[in-house]
């Protein structure tokens, strides 16, 4: 993974200028084993238990409690890679905590990655493992040649001031190209990307941190290519490990756009263009998006054009049935629904297709 002189300003600016402790064998690849609490390195997919000095077995949430100032550093970068790209989000979360001055909690974060090559699910679901994540359900999406897992996070305190990425952690739902079950040519370039980024993959949550391509920039051609068959596939060549979208939590606001019918009217009221909506079949779980923005972005070829970036996304999960009868002072997150919906999910996940592009203009 090459390092260009604006990666490292980027990452001087955002988390404080790197050491030379960060810097294997080769200066051109970063390694994060410097940074990580010695107790989070090499857990791989398994749930994280931690023994501490006295010998006494910790749980995930005091895992999380050993490296939280680190682990909030890296969400903060990546949020603010995201919000320098998408102008669209930036002005939506303004635009709600301006009424009431209202805290904005963020339901989820997602990401999307290329199965292939050691570059899909596990080589960004490792960051939020080893920080006291816990695998949850996987999400199949057979028409798109995709499939997910989601993560819980450790249930850790948090302050009632802390707002975004500094309030209470997000679920993390990553997804992945099912690569192998693409056409010849996709998959051609697909693997010639992640075998330039190598061992790349390794630093997935500092690639998305610091906004940067583990691999070379593509051709034009080659993102053109993708697109005509998997519009996923074109947006991950190009944004990589980049936060795809955050998730407004609707229920968590405080002032009337808590409902999220409310919060759909008054975003598209201020001129914002919505995605289609989605509840799940028991009528839990409610999700709307905005369209994706777009940025340019220069290819290898030095064809300038634009891409597809990111978007903003709004969920209400609603109370279980066996918690209606709680008062609103007496619910908390986990009486309501979890998880995620594959028909839900499906259609947000259609925010950065060209046909709700073009919406933007119409």
């Amino acid at each position: 993974m090459k390092l260009s002189s604006s990666m490292f300003s980027l990452y001087s600016s955002s988390l404080g200028q790197p050491s030379s402790t960060f810097l294997s064998n080769s200066t051109n690849f970063i390694s994060l084993k410097s940074v990580f609490p010695r107790s989070f390195i090499g857990r791989g997919n398994r749930r994280l238990s931690v023994v501490s000095k006295s010998g006494e077995r910790t749980d995930e949430a005091s895992a999380f409690q050993e490296g939280k100032s680190f682990f909030r550093s890296i969400l903060g970068s990546m949020e603010a890679v995201y919000l320098s790209r998408n102008p669209t989000a930036k002005a939506i979360l303004e635009l709600v905590g301006s009424v009431n001055n209202d805290q904005i909690c963020y339901d989820h974060l997602a990401f999307r990655t290329f199965g292939v090559n050691g570059h899909g699910i596990d080589s960004l679901a490792r960051f939020f493992l080893d920080f006291g994540y816990t695998q949850r359900e996987e999400l199949k999406f057979p028409a798109k040649k995709l499939k997910a897992l989601w993560y819980s996070p450790p249930d850790v305190p948090h302050l009632d001031s802390g707002s975004c990425v500094n309030g209470p952690l997000p679920r993390i739902f990553i997804s992945e190209l099912l690569v192998d079950q693409m056409s010849p040519k996709t998959q051609e370039i697909v693997r010639k990307y992640t075998e330039i980024s190598g061992t790349g993959n390794k630093h997935a949550a500092l690639a998305s941190a610091l906004g940067s391509l583990t691999w070379e920039k593509p051709k034009h051609s080659e993102f053109e290519e993708l697109a005509r068959e998997s519009e996923y596939a074109a947006w991950t060549l190009v944004n990589g490990y980049a936060v795809n979208h955050v998730t407004i939590s609707a229920h968590r606001l405080k002032s009337h756009l808590r409902d999220i019918k409310s919060l759909d009217r008054f975003i598209e009221d201020n001129g914002f263009k919505l995605n289609s909506e989605g509840v799940s079949p028991d009528g839990l779980l409610l999700q709307s998006s905005t369209v994706a923005d777009t940025i340019s972005f220069q290819f290898s070829d030095n064809i300038t054009d634009s891409v597809p970036c990111s978007y903003i996304e709004f969920a209400e999960r609603l109370l279980l049935p066996q918690y209606k009868n709680l008062r609103e002072n007496e619910v908390k997150e986990f009486h309501r629904r979890d998880g995620f919906e594959v028909g839900n999910a499906d259609k947000i996940f259609e925010s950065t297709s060209k046909d709700q592009l073009s919406r933007i203009v119409a």
